[in-house]
């Protein structure tokens, strides 16, 4: 079957995802001001500035608003309104831009394995990006909250990969493949994939599951997480702000109040909010 282009799935009347995509803002949002020849090198540096920058947040799931996943939407709200997002707003903007420079990206499919057991089923729900280059397969992934990995990742069996925050590495047990963390010295699953493509339709399903349903943990809780130099980790879970540091030390700082809450997703993730969005922003508890 013939591959489609993520544009092409999107608006096949575009000529090219170039035509649609605004790769000068971008770069001056995740503050990236190198080379953009689609080479392993550039593409690592990308995916450091943007986890480095660009949030991952629910903010909207919890204030009620549709979460739209074609390119203007994506650009305007990750992009010009600084803002961030979950897995299918940020891998989905990654894969517009990555295309937009040249290079062999594809959509893949995952199930979220961190805190459940490797025989548990979750939903597939996760959205990643893989990337052919150079005769080598990456992966790339700027949207799975507090572990979102600050490089790209070889899809290499069983190769420990550094990063400038936890070590990584993929592994197989069967037909499935887990992407793990090496967290307080254990191997822990972060995903698990079947490597099988997930096109635009099927996003959309995963996103309005996500978004809408009652059993959605983003329907419930309240999340931020942003990576920081130097291996630090920032996350809002709720009413609690926690800061770790490179060595999985964390020091947690309760939210008293909603205002104290928006101090911090300014001043912390560079997310401010407006109007009616300050307002009725809640504070979950617990």
């Amino acid at each position: 079957m013939e591959k489609q282009s993520i544009m092409d799935q999107v608006a096949s009347s575009q000529e090219s995802v170039s035509d649609y995509v605004d790769l000068d803002a971008y770069f001056r949002r995740i503050g990236y001001e190198g080379p953009r020849e689609a080479t392993p090198a550039v593409l690592n540096d990308i995916v450091h500035a943007h986890v480095l920058t660009i949030p991952f947040e629910n903010l909207d799931v919890l204030l009620g608003k549709p979460i739209l996943l074609d390119p203007a939407s994506l650009q305007k709200k990750l992009v010009h309104d600084r803002r961030g997002g979950y897995c299918f707003e940020q891998n989905g903007l990654l894969l517009l831009v990555l295309e937009a420079m040249g290079y062999d990206v594809a959509p893949i499919s995952a199930r979220v394995k961190l805190g459940y057991a490797r025989g548990e089923i979750t939903p597939r729900t996760h959205l990643v990006v893989r990337i052919e280059m150079d005769g080598s397969s990456w992966l790339a992934d700027v949207g799975v909250g507090g572990l979102s990995p600050t490089a790209v990742l070889k899809l290499e069996l069983d190769l420990p990969q550094k990063t400038p925050h936890e070590t990584r590495r993929i592994v197989r047990d069967g037909d499935l493949t887990f992407h793990q963390a090496l967290l307080a010295g254990q191997w822990e699953d972060v995903y698990q994939m079947t490597m099988e493509q997930m096109p635009l339709i099927d996003r959309e399903v995963a996103n309005w599951y996500t978004s809408t349903s009652p059993k959605s943990r983003f329907k419930n809780l309240l999340m931020v997480a942003k990576a920081a130099p130097s291996g630090v980790r920032l996350t809002m879970l709720n009413d609690e702000f926690s800061v770790r540091d490179a060595n999985g030390k964390a020091t947690k700082t309760p939210i008293g109040t909603q205002e104290e809450m928006l101090d911090l997703l300014a001043e912390h993730f560079g997310v401010e909010l407006e109007g009616s969005d300050r307002a009725n922003l809640p504070v979950i508890r617990g």
